[in-house]
């Protein structure tokens, strides 16, 4: 009888305090990869307006290292690289995500497989894809020269040494790469469709590409513009891939705003230069992150005060 009172009288515990290992398991490494990034996002600033080289120095030098890397052919070649790879990448994963999503939404055979096989890339690093993706466009011992040997001889398929179309060989790297995560962003979109609407249509007479144009697809584009960021933050800041792949080359045909940095800051020894480059880098990725965070932001208080 004691203890059923002592136990009865005894205060109940906080729920702050039960829930504190939960609170330090998410906000301690939430807290620390935030300082850790304002840190060295401040830090390079700081870089960037002064005549650093080989090691950080103090001084103060304007904009001189932002203009002279603006003026620069290496970055003006990569700007429009970045604008072409960034534009077709984008479009292009959109599309094959999107044809691969609709072609699992039949509930075919064998749906599970597929699914994995698609989903398969997103697991290889970009180093990974970069070099198998060397191999395979290599004239001398890629595709080319399997079709070559097969009696074909004057199929060409050189545009991993193309200055023109080498560009395009990451194109295509890319797009096999990251299309799997539109395809399970667009399928899981798919799938939450309400089966009673497509019901609708169908005794209204509509056909399948009908009903995917005007009642599918339209509710899908939420997801459409978390697929593009999500696309345009991977081409902005693309490096293993390039490096892997071209490593820039033929000569700086496929040059990117990282390739850029990396060849300040590590080859020539231009900590300055590079960290201007870098910092013009972050500017592109607030141009696409800044407004997609606003739209979810008005769109969640929409949506809380309808």
């Amino acid at each position: 009888m004691i203890d059923v009172v002592a136990t009865a009288a005894r205060p109940a515990t906080p729920d702050w305090v039960r829930r504190l290992p939960e609170y330090l398991m998410i906000w301690v490494p939430l807290l620390l990869s935030a300082a850790h990034l304002v840190t060295f996002s401040l830090w390079t600033i700081w870089i960037s307006f002064t005549p650093s080289t080989l090691v950080p120095v103090t001084g103060w030098v304007g904009l001189r290292n932002y203009t002279s890397v603006l003026a620069s052919r290496n970055w003006q070649i990569a700007f429009d690289n970045l604008l072409l790879f960034g534009s077709a990448f984008v479009l292009l994963s959109l599309i094959t995500g999107l044809l691969l999503a609709i072609l699992l939404d039949q509930r075919i055979r064998g749906e599970n497989v597929l699914r994995s096989i698609f989903l398969y890339p997103l697991a290889v690093s970009f180093v990974v894809t970069g070099t198998v993706w060397s191999w395979l466009l290599n004239p001398g011992i890629g595709i080319q020269k399997l079709v070559h040997d097969l009696g074909w001889t004057s199929f060409r398929f050189d545009w991993l040494v193309d200055r023109d179309m080498a560009i395009w060989t990451i194109v295509i790297a890319a797009i096999w790469q990251s299309s799997g995560f539109a395809m399970a962003l667009f399928l899981a979109g798919l799938r939450s469709v309400d089966a009673d609407i497509i019901k609708a249509a169908q005794i209204d007479g509509a056909g399948p590409i009908r009903i995917y144009r005007r009642v599918v697809l339209p509710t899908l584009w939420p997801i459409t513009i978390t697929v593009v960021v999500v696309q345009l933050q991977f081409a902005i800041s693309a490096f293993d891939l390039v490096r892997a792949l071209t490593n820039g080359g033929p000569g700086i045909a496929t040059q990117l705003p990282a390739l850029v940095v990396y060849d300040l800051m590590f080859q020539r020894s231009q900590l300055g230069r590079g960290a201007a480059a870098a910092v013009l880098m972050l500017l592109i990725l607030l141009a696409v992150l800044l407004p997609y965070a606003a739209w979810r932001y008005l769109r969640r208080r929409r949506a809380t005060h309808a």
